[in-house]
């Protein structure tokens, strides 16, 4: 009867172990949801930190040189001179909450950056992975991966083809 009594205290600690472990993995939550927000925010060219912790730093194809918050929109707003009109696809946007092994919590994000060049009207899609570390609700670390190719090739172009252009037009002494 003891052996009977320990194996089901035994089992029903198991059990309830395995249903109070924290989440690692999911869907929906808080920080998905200040994430898209976030996303929201750039779409609409609010360029709004309060998601941000003010130590937090921001890398975009890098991993040196961080940007504070501050800088981060002042980059966005500095690009978008580039463009008549730009944001991320509404549709196969993609994003998940893990956990790591050190208690890390990251959001990470898949989008379609979709923008139109202002110089030439070209319409440019970009595949964007985006990855926020959050700690107590404030994102401390933001790394974007994107391949910029295709834009700072176009804008090498004309530039180029502008200066040439000036060339032509100066008298000759």
């Amino acid at each position: 009867m003891k052996k009977i009594i320990l194996l089901c205290t035994v089992a029903a600690l198991i059990i309830s172990g395995c249903q109070n472990a924290p989440v690692r993995y999911t869907q929906d939550s808080p920080e998905i949801d200040t994430v898209k927000n976030l996303i929201a925010n750039y779409n609409s060219k609010l360029f709004d930190t309060a998601m941000y912790a003010d130590t937090s730093k921001t890398y975009y194809n890098t991993n040196k040189n961080p940007m504070s918050p501050s800088e981060a929109m002042d980059y966005h707003r500095n690009t978008d001179i580039n463009y008549s009109n730009r944001g991320f696809a509404k549709d196969n946007q993609e994003y998940e909450m893990v956990v790591t092994d050190d208690g890390e919590t990251w959001v990470n994000c898949w989008l379609q950056w979709q923008g139109t060049l202002a110089a030439n009207d070209q319409a440019v899609e970009i595949p964007v992975h985006l990855t926020y570390q959050f700690i107590d609700g404030k994102i401390v670390r933001e790394y974007g991966y994107w391949d910029p190719s295709e834009i700072m090739l176009t804008l090498q172009k004309l530039e180029a083809e502008a200066n040439m252009g000036e060339e032509e037009t100066e008298p000759m002494e």
